[in-house]
């Protein structure tokens, strides 16, 4: 998939030094325009309405009013990451609707990741021709572009949730549908799936390898979210 447009996004926390490392981090990717850098959330929401970004990342504890607070009133905001010392909160963030939730102080690999995930699920927000689906038996018609393409569940490696979308992995190609990764599992053609995560489920007969943190598929890690270890044990 093809990226090419450009995302106004704002930076909050009142910590200097995480507030740098993150603007550090976020000016590595050139899908993102930083358009403002707060330390404290009242000077950020009185500046947001005007600058209309389309991602936000927040630090949770900020003293005068949470991220989550901020959240909430940004909700028409089209993706928020949360970036905290505080792992506790990780449920709270996905009731405000948080594409991805890290933890301080941040790691080069895993805000890689969150970076991929926010870009592929702006894209996708932002096609003008959205990737459709239909499910047919045992077989899934994806439309990607002009084309229709034919995808049997028993051959995908894993399914990621990006908000209202989820990607569909398979060997040779991702594609994207506009369903959420819990309406996909209820459908019984995914019945040989396993949630492993909030934002993921994986095909059971492509799992390489259970660790306490992670499964391996085709050498990629999932990781192992804590409400779903007690499930995944029962497949050992």
């Amino acid at each position: 998939m093809a990226f090419s447009n450009t995302y106004d996004c704002i930076i909050a926390d009142d910590h200097e030094i995480d507030r740098l490392t993150t603007l550090a981090f976020t000016k590595k990717y050139s899908f993102l325009n930083i358009v403002g850098v707060y330390e404290n959330a009242a000077t950020a929401l009185a500046e947001i309405n005007q600058l209309k970004p389309q991602v936000l990342l927040l630090d949770i504890d900020m003293g005068d009013k949470s991220g989550l607070q901020m959240r909430k009133e940004l909700m028409t905001v089209d993706a928020c990451i949360f970036i905290t010392s505080y792992p506790d909160y990780a449920a709270d963030s996905f009731d405000v609707a948080a594409l991805d939730f890290l933890i301080k102080p941040l790691k080069a690999e895993r805000f890689d990741r969150a970076m991929q995930r926010l870009q592929e699920y702006l894209e996708l927000k932002y096609k003008s021709d959205l990737f459709d689906h239909s499910l047919n038996g045992d077989t899934i018609f994806i439309k990607d572009g002009h084309d229709h393409i034919k995808i049997k569940p028993h051959d995908i490696l894993y399914l990621e949730a990006l908000k209202d979308y989820t990607s569909i992995v398979t060997r040779k190609k991702k594609y994207c549908v506009l369903a959420t990764l819990g309406n996909l599992l209820k459908n019984p053609s995914f019945g040989s799936f396993v949630r492993v995560h909030r934002s993921y489920a994986v095909q059971k007969h492509f799992i390489d390898k259970i660790t306490p943190q992670e499964v391996l598929i085709n050498e990629v890690k999932i990781p192992v979210g804590r409400s779903y270890k007690e499930g995944l044990q029962q497949l050992l």
